[in-house]
């Protein structure tokens, strides 16, 4: 059932009404995208000091080391610096020296070890105004490329000190050329890298296009980076309660018309909706919501469908959006074939995200 609809008993009075994210179709300036690259709103107060190795897990401890030394190799003056000019930035730009080995760091684990945690504190650890890092998705910064164009992206962040990638997952022959190049260009320009993922940077893009045609922009990656693995399991699941059973349509639909700044759709015209708008505008699909309210969720027809909804798992987890669906579990979701093939740990990641999201929304039903 969506927004537009009356709700069971509810007299539906316009004002009153919840939002819909299919009413939806946001316009995101390349100004804005600039301006967002920084930590989402969960992440904002994280810290090195706030995360919580597993002690069982020696890798968590040692990879927060290594990042509190590799954010502080990055105080001072721009690290390496931009390519160098003559008096009031004119004359031939000089070549700027760039240390040998990697620029980078590379943080490689499952869903749910607290790799975002860890890249988020390296950006607030690094001695730098905000102006000068970048924090972003694998999705974002693609996104920022399509919107300025590629040398104003390399212009745009040559300045930076740094740049931290979330969630760097190649799913196409293109992204892996344009990525390649692009990463290239801000390594010689002096900016240090870090980056996010369930695959080691040798392996991206294995299971999900011929990879081995584009081996030499995948190594070319792998080299701005020092990979470290990080073990765990799920920190979100850990020693918590079941993930709550999804609510009755009409349960769904009476908090949603009881709880102000919340949205309500049906999920399979919303899996349309999400088809019409670019993935890098998920997050401004959700701007100002309380809460996300879905009814009659079903099992995803189909991997491209799938593959948007991941993402936008991933905008309201970072906003720390809840989600009360009725339906299907979100374990159910994604059928065998999805979970077992090349993009197998991005839908995980999404069932993680989504059950803890659902655990945030009970509050919306047990609170009278």
């Amino acid at each position: 059932m969506s927004s537009s609809t009356s709700a069971p008993g509810i007299d539906a009075i316009a004002d009153a009404a919840p939002l819909s994210l299919c009413a939806r179709e946001p316009y995101v300036p390349a100004d804005r995208l600039v301006a967002e690259m920084v930590p989402p709103p969960r992440f904002d107060s994280v810290r090195f000091s706030t995360y919580l190795p597993d002690p069982n897990q020696p890798s968590q401890t040692e990879a927060v080391g290594v990042l509190e030394g590799f954010a502080g190799g990055l105080g001072g003056a721009h690290a390496v610096g931009a390519a160098k000019r003559g008096f009031f930035g004119f004359g031939k730009a000089k070549a700027a020296k760039v240390p040998a080995g990697p620029r980078g760091v590379y943080l490689d684990g499952g869903y749910g070890v607290g790799k975002t945690h860890l890249l988020a504190s390296l950006w607030h650890a690094t001695p730098a105004e905000p102006a000068l890092k970048a924090f972003g998705t694998f999705v974002e910064l693609t996104n920022l490329v399509g919107a300025l164009g590629f040398q104003q992206t390399v212009r745009t962040l040559s300045g930076h000190r740094l740049l931290c990638i979330d969630e760097f997952e190649l799913d196409d022959p293109g992204d892996t050329v344009l990525v390649s190049t692009l990463l290239g260009k801000l390594v010689e320009a002096g900016v240090a890298l870090a980056a996010t993922s369930n695959t080691l940077p040798g392996k991206l893009g294995e299971g999900r296009f011929a990879a081995a045609d584009f081996l030499r922009e995948i190594q070319g990656l792998s080299a701005h980076f020092r990979a470290l693995r990080i073990d765990g399991e799920d920190y979100r699941h850990r020693g918590l309660p079941a993930a709550p059973k999804p609510y009755s349509d009409e349960q769904v639909t009476k908090t949603a018309y009881a709880t102000p700044g919340t949205s309500l759709d049906d999920f399979p015209h919303l899996l349309e909706h999400l088809a019409k708008v670019h993935p890098s505008r998920y997050g401004a699909l959700t701007d100002d919501l309380k809460a996300v309210c879905l009814t009659d969720v079903c099992p995803i027809p189909d991997q491209s469908t799938a593959l948007r909804l991941v993402v936008l798992a991933d905008r309201l987890y970072d906003r720390e959006v809840p989600v009360l669906a009725a339906g299907v579990p979100f374990d159910q979701l994604f059928s065998e074939e999805m979970l077992n093939g090349g993009y197998r740990k991005k839908y995980f990641r999404a069932i993680s995200r989504l059950t803890a999201l659902a655990r945030d929304a009970q509050r919306l039903v047990d609170t009278p």
